[in-house]
């Protein structure tokens, strides 16, 4: 399958949304994201709030610019996991690398004590993550043969996400994910 190149509208409309994800993340680092408005945003950015809003739904949004493949590593997880690897084993490791911070990646810190430290932004990431729910457990039914819908694939999913939330150490999913697992074994064999 060859992917055609972007188009000069699709390449502008790319840099733009860039661009105000950029200007935010520097102004909510700089200023705080408390004392940073859409408008102070968008002139960074270059760009009218019309603009703005016709690339992101809210100022919460703009923090959060990438989080698309987070629901292709969760389903994958699942479905393209090693023969003999359970589905809880593979969404803890999974777990893991998302837990794991690069030490020379300032950024990635810096961007973590925002999230981590304004609660706005928690709840915001907190909603957006609980929406890869309906995904996993549909990946989940697939694999166990259940049909969509399954009470037990749809539980699953969405402790095996609070666990992978629960988890700020390496230790806490550790436990997140051994509770689960008893649990699961215990509900398959019944």
């Amino acid at each position: 399958m060859t992917v055609e190149p972007l188009g000069r509208r699709e390449r502008k409309k790319a840099a733009t949304r860039q661009a105000l994800a950029d200007a935010a993340l520097r102004l909510f680092l700089e200023h705080g994201y408390d004392n940073v408005g859409i408008r102070d945003v968008a002139e960074a950015a270059d760009v009218s709030t019309t603009t703005l809003f016709k690339h992101f739904s809210g100022k919460e949004a703009l923090v959060f610019d990438l989080d698309e493949g987070q629901e292709e590593d969760l389903v994958s997880a699942v479905r393209d996991r090693p023969e003999g690897r359970t589905i809880l084993r593979s969404l803890r490791e999974l777990a893991h690398r998302y837990q794991e911070l690069d030490p020379s990646d300032e950024e990635g810190a810096l961007f973590r004590e925002l999230v981590d430290g304004t609660r706005a932004l928690r709840e915001y990431a907190e909603r957006m993550w609980l929406r890869h729910r309906t995904a996993l457990a549909r990946a989940i039914a697939e694999d166990i043969g259940a049909p969509e819908g399954d009470p037990a694939s749809e539980a699953l999913a969405a402790f095996a996400l609070q666990a992978i939330r629960v988890g700020d150490s390496a230790e806490g999913i550790d436990v997140a994910f051994d509770i689960l697992e008893r649990g699961w074994d215990a509900t398959r064999a019944a």
